[in-house]
């Protein structure tokens, strides 16, 4: 059982080496363009990229019902079965739906133009800039549907092109764009981003099974299976993701673009960085628990491991970050931004929080349990609406940080009563272990910098930076 373990340790590592070489790449591009961006157009030029993006993410994710990821499941059970022409045939399948759902995303988008404009800005002034939005819709839903072929058909080496390349040269056709246009950069910089995500996505497609070809019926009947999944976790996505936009929106209205500047700035650095990480790891993570969601004592072995080696790379990335912060912030963006600092600190730690959820929320879907992921999500996200709403008017910018904090920690209660409840499912005792070590260190490098102590965080982070080297190794040597 222990060679097991390794195992999966040592398939996670690889898969977070793999893909965090990329997630690098993708932070450097990512802090490149926001610095321009927050130095040629300002902190309304970082609020107009969230609130398009926001309503980009919004679209698409209510229009795709989901396929990018519950067709991963199907997909990649597909090929534990060693069928070559039924994987065939799925992934002609996905690519069908994928087209499908993005010309009904673009066209839902031309019609719903004026509604969003109104709705975010409060007039029709960027009635066009939506309009235009809609060919970043199209390009989103083809390009998700070759990266769940490339998750599902284990091609991670393929993803991580699609993803290191049009992530360049996105930024690379934005950069003159920002210069020369200013504010009105920010659509055509959206849509060079999706074209070019697009583009890398096709010349990097799947090409090892043999192309298929199914008809409609064949299309409804094998998809139905996904669509009906994709369809409870596109509810449950949208209601995060309309309740962000709410937030936003809320926001925007009440308090001005400059707050939603500094809140989309602050959200980056909590939510989507540290998120890489996860991301990298779930690359490997969901496909492989897909093909043994009938075993649980598979399931909590995977599960286990995957929250060691998870909190194992968090606990030094939360303290660095914390630590940092200041530098941070002063790299990213511009020394305007430092309100947004004990924000950050206060979301950090709620990101222990989230690491641990992520890791047991995928259980949900691996089982194809699309009822609970939706009531789970919404509960999620109508907490998360509120706390945002309530803290902002308590204590500002910082109540946002604590607000995350706290919806997470709510959060994780909700999917581990999923998970120990219903599914009767267990973690280890190094997994609890590891989760109280991780947030002692989050809270005590904050604590330390709120009170003036920096030799103090210095020395907690370098120990927790020790201790989680020595994690790493011995997950590996298992």
């Amino acid at each position: 059982m222990s060679g097991s373990r390794g195992n999966i340790s040592r398939m996670a590592m690889k898969a977070m080496g793999l893909f965090g070489g990329v997630q690098v790449m993708g932070i450097l591009c990512s802090i490149i363009r926001t610095k321009l961006v927050a130095l040629w157009i300002g902190p309304v030029g970082i609020g107009l990229f969230g609130l398009f993006n926001n309503a980009l993410e919004m679209i698409s994710t209510g229009t795709n019902l989901g396929i990018r990821s519950s067709s991963v499941r199907d997909i990649s059970q597909a090929l534990a079965g060693q069928d070559r022409s039924l994987v065939s045939r799925m992934i002609a399948v996905v690519r069908k739906w994928s087209l499908w759902l993005g010309l009904a995303g673009a066209l839902l988008t031309l019609v719903m133009a004026p509604l969003l404009s109104q709705l975010t800005f409060g007039d029709g002034t960027h009635i066009w800039g939506f309009v235009a939005l809609s060919v970043a819709v199209l390009l989103q839903a083809l390009t998700n549907g070759e990266y769940a072929v490339l998750q599902g058909t284990a091609r991670l080496k393929r993803l991580a092109s699609v993803t290191l390349w049009g992530t360049i040269v996105g930024l690379a056709v934005s950069i003159p764009l920002f210069y020369l246009l200013r504010e009105r950069s920010i659509l055509p910089s959206i849509i060079a981003y999706a074209l070019a995500l697009a583009t890398f996505a096709w010349l990097f497609r799947d090409r090892e099974y043999p192309v298929a070809h199914v008809d409609r019926r064949e299309t409804f009947d094998m998809g139905k299976g996904f669509v009906r999944l994709g369809i409870y976790m596109t509810l449950g996505n949208f209601a995060s993701i309309l309740a962000s936009y709410a937030f936003n929106a809320w926001l925007n209205v009440h308090a001005g673009t400059e707050q939603v500047g500094f809140y989309q700035a602050g959200y980056t650095l909590i939510n989507k960085y540290t998120g890489l990480i996860l991301t990298a790891l779930g690359m490997e993570y969901y496909p492989r628990l897909s093909q043994v969601a009938d075993s649980r004592i598979r399931l909590r072995a995977f599960v286990s491991q995957e929250i060691n080696v998870s909190l194992a790379v968090m606990a030094p990335v939360v303290a660095l970050f914390i630590l940092l912060r200041e530098l941070v912030v002063w790299i990213l963006y511009t020394p305007e931004f430092n309100v947004i600092l004990t924000f950050v600190s206060w979301g950090m730690i709620g990101t222990v929080l989230r690491t641990l959820s992520w890791c047991l929320a995928f259980t949900i879907l691996a089982k194809g349990d699309g009822k609970t992921y939706l009531w789970t999500e919404v509960a999620s996200a109508v907490i998360n609406l509120v706390l945002n709403i309530v803290f902002y008017r308590w204590w500002g910018l910082t109540g946002l940080g604590v607000a995350f904090l706290v919806s997470y920690l709510l959060y994780s209660i909700i999917v581990a009563v999923v998970y120990f409840g219903m599914y009767r499912l267990r973690v280890t005792r190094a997994s609890i272990y590891n989760l109280l070590w991780t947030l002692a260190v989050a809270s005590s490098v904050m604590a330390a910098m709120e009170g003036g102590l920096l030799p103090l965080a210095i020395v907690i982070t370098v120990v927790s930076i020790a201790i989680a080297t020595r994690q790493v190794i011995t997950l590996w040597r298992r």
